[in-house]
């Protein structure tokens, strides 16, 4: 699995982006919610990093550098990221803590899964897991970015609507990723 094909440019990408998560999620914290520089640079910085979870899978997939660790890194870098920005939105009191709990309850189950089924095979994120990647890559960043004091107090709608769609189809997709997976051990287990 972690062979030199496995160093290539999506991974380091990947790579990449778990190691600076830490930065940008101190940099939200200290801010305090006070939009100050600390602020506005962990929202722009959060905006891209989630741009770079696009940019190193149309990599991988363009030019054939698909991995088995590429495929197990990106899914824990985008819980690393996502669920620490969730961590510390609900630390600055701006998120409720039952919406970063269900979320992190499916993300590290679903990746601790993955982890360990990955000795037996690795299993690839389905539309579903996708979308709510998507979903999640909207609603977070308009959660970090101060959109109110451009817009006015009625964009905090903007936020509850996207991070309930994000958190719906955190739940939907982490029960189809069960079904899935179920599905596919009967009939694994049928054909031995």
């Amino acid at each position: 699995m972690f062979n030199r094909e496995a160093l290539n440019l999506p991974n380091a990408i990947t790579i990449v982006r778990i190691l600076a998560t830490p930065f940008v999620l101190w940099m939200l914290i200290a801010d305090n919610g006070q939009m100050t520089w600390l602020g506005w640079a962990a929202a722009i910085l959060f905006t891209l990093f989630m741009a770079t979870d696009a940019l190193d899978g149309y990599l991988a997939r363009s030019r054939g550098l698909i991995t088995d660790l590429g495929k197990l890194l990106d899914p824990i870098a985008d819980k690393f990221l996502t669920g620490g920005a969730l961590v510390a939105l609900s630390i600055l009191g701006e998120l409720p803590w039952y919406v970063t709990v269900i979320v992190l309850v499916r993300e590290i189950g679903i990746t601790v899964h993955r982890l360990v089924a990955a000795h037996h095979t690795v299993i690839a994120a389905a539309i579903l897991g996708k979308l709510k990647t998507v979903a999640q890559s909207i609603a977070i960043p308009l959660a970090v970015i101060p959109h109110q004091q451009i817009l006015g107090d009625w964009s905090n709608w903007l936020n509850i609507i996207t991070m309930t769609v994000a958190v719906l189809l955190t739940i939907i997709s982490g029960i189809d990723y069960i079904i899935g997976y179920v599905r596919g051990r009967r009939q694994s287990d049928g054909t031995a």
